[in-house]
């Protein structure tokens, strides 16, 4: 291990290629337990990574991992790539570095989220990394802040808590 290099660091040396651009297939059966534990240790990675920027705290979800970071939900990880969240403030700094936004695929139609991956230089560079991550959760903070959406009156105009009940 080189002087000053983390051990997660070490592990992943250039960690920034997500596996499926890597061009690794994954297989079921002992590819697959393969795969587990290169994501755990991917988040593992990323939480020491991010930790300089506040209290980090990982969830596995929906197949992946969101990132929490004084529990504001500001990035996720999905198959062993990291995505910053955006918003109409930072996504033209996402979109200049060519960043490509997190995608599914549902029914199929691929969706995307306004989640963009961490440019390659930010995953070994921890101030790069920092600049990033603060974009994402700042992102996360305005979320946070706005105002909630009214919710929906039934058809009669009252709302679903306050709607009379009919008795006897």
């Amino acid at each position: 291990m080189q002087p000053g290099k983390s051990p997660a660091t070490s592990l992943f040396g250039k960690a920034s290629r997500c596996l499926h651009e890597a061009g690794i297939a994954l297989q079921s059966g002992a590819s697959t337990q393969r795969r587990k534990l290169m994501s755990s240790d991917f988040v593992d990675y990323v939480n020491e990574l991010l930790a300089p920027l506040g209290s980090v705290r990982s969830k596995r979800m929906f197949g992946g991992v969101g990132i929490y970071i004084n529990d504001y939900f500001c990035a996720l990880i999905a198959d062993d790539c990291l995505y910053f969240k955006g918003d109409d403030d930072n996504e033209a700094e996402f979109a200049a570095s060519k960043c490509p936004p997190f995608t599914y695929e549902k029914d199929g139609i691929v969706h995307a989220m306004r989640y963009y991956r961490a440019p390659d230089e930010a995953m070994d560079n921890p101030m790069e990394m920092a600049r990033w991550t603060r974009l994402g959760l700042a992102a996360a903070m305005r979320k946070a802040v706005a105002p909630k959406p009214k919710s929906k009156k039934t058809p009669t105009g009252a709302s679903p808590k306050s709607r009379p009940t009919r008795l006897g």
